[in-house]
């Protein structure tokens, strides 16, 4: 069997969209997520594969690779704590470039909070304004 050249991006979606019709296993052999081992036996990664396909939809798996140190990886979701605050934490603020100061307006939504903020623009790469859900 040849060495496998595992296709991505929409190289990969087209082709999975041709193999619809065959088993999942067997879709991610013919895209070339496979490795053959010593004595001949093909083994699917499927795991890859599945990684891949959403890699090409635009689903990252790992945003940014980005930890706090402790082994946690940001989620983008809070909760609220017993005594009412909701805590964003300094693996966010550091990926938007915040310092200790920065300012932000508060505007409540039905069922959203706007934060907003104030003098000069973020560094974040994403300028949209975002909610946080409540």
């Amino acid at each position: 069997m040849p060495e496998p050249n595992p296709l991505t991006g929409k190289a990969l979606l087209q082709k999975v969209k041709e193999l619809s019709n065959l088993p999942r296993r067997e879709t991610a052999k013919q895209c070339g997520y496979y490795t053959e081992t010593k004595d001949g036996q093909i083994r699917v990664n499927l795991t890859d594969f599945y990684d891949a396909v959403l890699g090409a939809k635009g689903v990252p798996l790992d945003p940014g690779g980005v930890k706090d140190g402790r082994g946690r990886e940001p989620t983008f979701r809070v909760s609220v704590h017993k005594n009412g605050q909701i805590v964003i934490g300094s693996t966010y603020t550091e990926q938007m470039g915040l310092k200790a100061g920065d300012e932000f307006e508060i505007k409540l939504g039905y069922k959203h909070i706007h934060l907003k903020q104030l003098e000069g623009e973020s560094s974040y790469e994403d300028e949209d304004e975002e909610a946080v859900s409540a």
